[in-house]
């Protein structure tokens, strides 16, 4: 799901809970599946049981990203061999050095690192990481604070410093933190990402709303169709 040039911004629908949950994301035209493991703070979690029942059931070409606070080589393989998911979502700023020994241990395996855009030191990060991963992911978190956090945050965070990472990014970006149906035209107009993530955006009481990502996604072709036109003009 990393072509280059997207014909259209990709959506990845967060904090899946359930295959429940699952389909109505894949209904509404999700192109991935964010199962979200074990953390530090945050919401959506779900057991890795849980996690390799509906990665099992995800079809193709849908993607399925287990999210893994894991900072080595060793327990993110492992995490991902639990679960049988296609890609891997790497919350933390791990040490390069893991990242390049994960690139052998799961050679089959879509990686992908988030970035925690809290200032323009982000931009600092694609180098770190660009030879070893297939695509970015910018969210909202606070890695260094006492109980991290590593996403889920609901946060909108600065896009002016995402839209400069995207410029310099040599590898596909997704953009995630705080994004709704209301927001996401100025989102895609501001940052032009490859793909969006979703999580609390399309949620009422914690459950996955078919009018609100239904809403959003709705949001997200107009936004497309207006940035194609734009561009052609």
């Amino acid at each position: 799901m990393f072509d280059a040039q997207p014909v259209r911004t990709r959506v990845k629908v967060c904090c899946i809970a359930s295959a429940e949950e699952a389909w109505t994301a894949i209904a509404t035209g999700a192109d991935a599946l964010g199962l979200v493991g074990a953390m530090p703070s945050g919401p959506g979690t779900i057991d890795d049981a849980t996690i390799a029942s509906v990665a099992a059931q995800v079809p193709p070409p849908v993607a399925s990203f287990l999210l893994t606070a894991e900072t080595t080589a060793e327990g993110i393989a492992e995490h991902v061999r639990r679960t049988g998911a296609s890609t891997v979502q790497i919350v933390n700023h791990i040490d390069p050095a893991q990242t390049r020994a994960l690139v052998r241990a799961l050679p089959s395996t879509r990686r992908v690192q988030v970035i925690h855009v809290e200032d323009e030191s982000a931009l600092g990060l694609i180098d770190r990481y660009a030879d070893s991963v297939h695509a970015f992911l910018l969210d909202s978190g606070r890695p260094t604070l006492t109980v991290p956090e590593l996403g889920g945050t609901g946060r909108v965070h600065d896009w002016r410093v995402s839209a400069e990472f995207v410029r310099h990014s040599p590898l596909p970006v997704f953009l995630a933190g705080g994004l709704t149906p209301g927001n996401v035209d100025e989102a895609i107009e501001t940052v032009r990402p490859y793909g969006l993530d979703l999580c609390s955006g399309v949620r009422t009481d914690g459950r996955l709303d078919p009018d609100k990502l239904s809403g959003f996604m709705t949001a997200v072709r107009e936004a497309d169709r207006l940035v194609s036109t734009a561009s052609h003009a």
